[in-house]
């Protein structure tokens, strides 16, 4: 019979950073004024998100669309590599890597699975060697919309896509490592879930 394999799943945004990625590169992209001058214009949107009223996804589009539409895909990709050359690294818990570089020495599967856009996570998992699954963003024309392709990956989604990309049957031992509630359906998949800790 052939031996079991392992897999890691890793959440990024608060699991391997210590900040949400998503907000610390739109400041990076668009300057700190105009970062909170735009977070003023959609405090509503804000409210009713966290009042529940208004779907994560829905929220996320509104942001992404004020902060981000109709730029250019080019331009903006070149930013999002720069965004992970020079500002990823500072904001990695060290403790979270070091967990990361462990199950690779044993020879573990390790994913990175995110709601935030893959555009400044791809070079950082690439530079890992590890996989990736995580938002798309919409580009049409050469443009970013500033709409999603496809779902947000956040709660059910992150399973969803677990799922589809991987047979989880093959693995004997599954960890997953989350911070926040947009985890928890990934944390259900394993067999080792360890949220907000790393052993």
């Amino acid at each position: 019979m052939a031996s079991k394999k392992n897999i890691a799943l890793f959440d990024f945004d608060g699991t391997l950073t210590t900040k949400d990625t998503l907000l610390e590169f739109i400041k990076f992209y668009r300057g700190t004024a105009v970062f909170y001058a735009g977070f003023l214009i959609l405090s509503p949107i804000m409210v009713l998100f966290k009042a529940k009223l208004l779907a994560n996804w829905k929220a996320k589009e509104f942001m992404l669309r004020y902060f981000l539409g109709n730029h250019d895909h080019a331009t903006f990709q070149a930013a999002c590599d720069e965004f992970a050359r020079t500002k990823i690294p500072a904001l990695l818990r060290p403790e979270a890597l070091a967990r990361l570089r462990e199950h690779q020495a044993q020879g573990d599967a390790v994913v990175i699975v995110s709601a935030s856009p893959e555009n400044w996570i791809r070079l950082f998992s690439d530079s890992l060697s590890v996989e990736l699954i995580a938002t798309r963003l919409e580009v049409a024309g050469n443009k970013i919309t500033g709409r999603l392709c496809g779902k947000n990956c956040f709660g059910p989604e992150k399973a969803e896509r677990i799922r589809a990309q991987f047979n989880l049957t093959d693995y004997d031992q599954i960890s997953a490592y989350g911070d926040s509630r947009g985890d928890r359906e990934m944390l259900a998949l394993s067999n080792r879930a360890y949220y907000r800790r790393f052993s």
